[in-house]
């Protein structure tokens, strides 16, 4: 009988709501032939895949097991840029999410409309710049030869000759933690703001009647009303801390830099894209999405384990 009820009720809604589920058709019909339909491609991760025989060679190329995998450990390259994807997400993690929210409640507690409405102008214009205009900048303003960075630099006399800073690997972690941070501060601080917008008011009401101040009111109030919203932020951040901007590595990287440069996403590229080795780099890109569902299954269990909340 209860079967027959569910059967009944989804039917009447799609009855009912005919012209809205329409709407969803287009985007399902997107991820099906985006989405869906390439993931044959991940036999190549399985196979001596030959690129000169096409898609059909997907299918009759032979099988050669785990063996592109094991080449992708054997490569000279493959911990040093395990390491710099690893230290540059969790380093960008660890500086950018607490400024992110410290930024957001500040914002938050801008009484003058006008200024607030400025600071949130400023600091959102830069998600709208591609990188390529961002890091352009940026290059332009580390220059050692004009650039604005060395010219206040040597005129503070901190420093006796310019520094190639782009062209330093010990300062290419720093520049993409740094231009990556200034770039999306104000606009990952919307997030924040939505879920402070839903906070009941009356508690700030009652705790200045109890005599709590601004400082106190933050604390109390405000950080722990945006506690869901900041561990599911943390959660997408963990399971992604595979994937790099590649815009933004492949913008600022060049041959002076890449030992500190070179990260998984750009070398995917590199092999896939300019040696044409697609078996290999299907299958970093395998492995690499395996290990981003464990650490989201794993930081989505710890979550729910310690603030009772997670993604799902």
């Amino acid at each position: 009988m209860a079967k027959i009820k569910k059967s009944y009720k989804l039917g009447h809604d799609f009855r009912t709501q005919f012209e809205l589920k329409t709407m969803l058709w287009p985007a399902i019909l997107l991820i099906a032939i985006f989405d869906f339909a390439p993931m044959y491609g991940l036999l190549m991760a399985f196979k001596a895949y030959d690129p000169l025989s096409g898609v059909k060679g997907i299918f009759n190329s032979p099988w050669n097991n785990f063996e592109n995998f094991m080449t992708i450990f054997r490569h000279f390259e493959f911990w040093p840029m395990v390491k710099n994807t690893l230290g540059i997400n969790l380093l960008g993690s660890l500086f950018g999410i607490p400024l992110t929210v410290l930024f957001a409640l500040l914002l938050n507690e801008i009484k003058n409309a006008k200024f607030r409405s400025i600071v949130q102008t400023v600091t959102y214009l830069p998600h709208f710049l591609s990188w390529v205009i961002f890091g352009g900048l940026f290059i332009t303003l580390l220059n050692p030869d004009g650039g604005i960075v060395n010219f206040l630099l040597l005129k503070l006399g901190l420093i006796d000759k310019p520094i190639l800073f782009m062209g330093d690997p010990d300062y290419f972690w720093g520049i993409a933690i740094g231009t990556n941070l200034l770039k999306e501060l104000g606009w990952g601080a919307i997030l924040y703001l939505a879920a402070i917008a839903g906070i009941d008011q009356s508690l700030y009401e009652a705790a200045a009647i109890d005599g709590a101040g601004r400082f106190k009111r933050m604390l109390h109030i405000t950080l722990p009303g945006i506690v869901p919203t900041l561990m599911i932020l943390i959660i997408f951040a963990v399971s992604g801390m595979l994937n790099n901007n590649f815009t933004q590595i492949y913008v600022l990287q060049n041959t002076l830099n890449i030992p500190s440069s070179q990260v998984i996403d750009t070398y995917v590229y590199q092999t896939g894209l300019k040696q044409f080795q697609f078996a290999s780099a299907t299958a970093i890109g395998l492995m690499k999405s395996v290990f981003a569902l464990a650490l989201l299954l794993g930081a989505n269990y710890l979550s729910k384990k310690l603030t009772k909340s997670g993604l799902f």
